[in-house]
């Protein structure tokens, strides 16, 4: 969500990309394997600002993403026209250029990832436990179980054991003005419970 209130799509490159995968272990193809290695060139820039502040991954992305991703449009555009309707590869191709705006958007905000496979990774948990849920008993149970989520998913993100955290502010939270609690949050607290967390270990 922007500053206009509006809330806006961001695609993943992981799913598109997967696209041309499947093609290439099936069929010998001279396309896909290109399609992969222009994908491959824009995971490799967010390998580099993996960890950097928004806006340093943001001027990275236009100056470097950006153009690659220009020409890559360019390129798909130009294979649709030389191969049949019912290829697998203009689907694929497809895929990606219908959502083009989402699947680009990643560049001009540095808070964005380029693909959701961290969440999806998170969400792993959630499904392998959906069964337990039907005993929620109601629906703010399951609005509970989703900040204990969010807390443990974010606590992980931040290098710090999801269980120490718990304990930890568990132990000190009756006791914390209201009015502070977000500095219980784990990015608040990462510092402090690593370096308690390796004391105790």
């Amino acid at each position: 969500m922007y500053g206009d209130g509006r809330i806006y799509e961001v695609a993943c490159w992981a799913h598109a990309r997967r696209k041309f995968h499947d093609i290439r272990v099936t069929h010998r193809s001279t396309t896909t394997p290109e399609a992969l290695s222009r994908i491959s060139a824009l995971y490799a820039i967010e390998e580099q600002v993996c960890g950097k502040p928004p806006d340093v991954r943001c001027s990275a992305r236009q100056a470097q993403a950006r153009p690659l991703l220009d020409d890559l449009k360019l390129w798909m555009e130009k294979i649709l026209r030389s191969l049949s309707a019912k290829s697998e590869t203009v689907g694929a191709i497809r895929y990606a250029l219908s959502p083009w705006r989402a699947l680009t958007r990643y560049v001009d905000d540095g808070l964005l990832e380029i693909d959701n496979s961290a969440a999806e990774r998170v969400l792993r948990a959630v499904s392998t436990g959906r069964k337990n849920y039907l005993f929620f008993g109601a629906d703010s149970g399951g609005v509970r179980a989703a900040s204990f989520y969010t807390l443990t998913g974010t606590a992980k993100l931040n290098g710090i054991d999801p269980s120490f955290y718990l304990r930890s502010i568990l132990a000190h939270i009756a006791e914390h003005p209201i009015n502070r609690i977000t500095e219980l949050l784990p990015w608040n607290l990462v510092h402090n419970l690593q370096s308690a967390s390796e004391e105790a270990a």
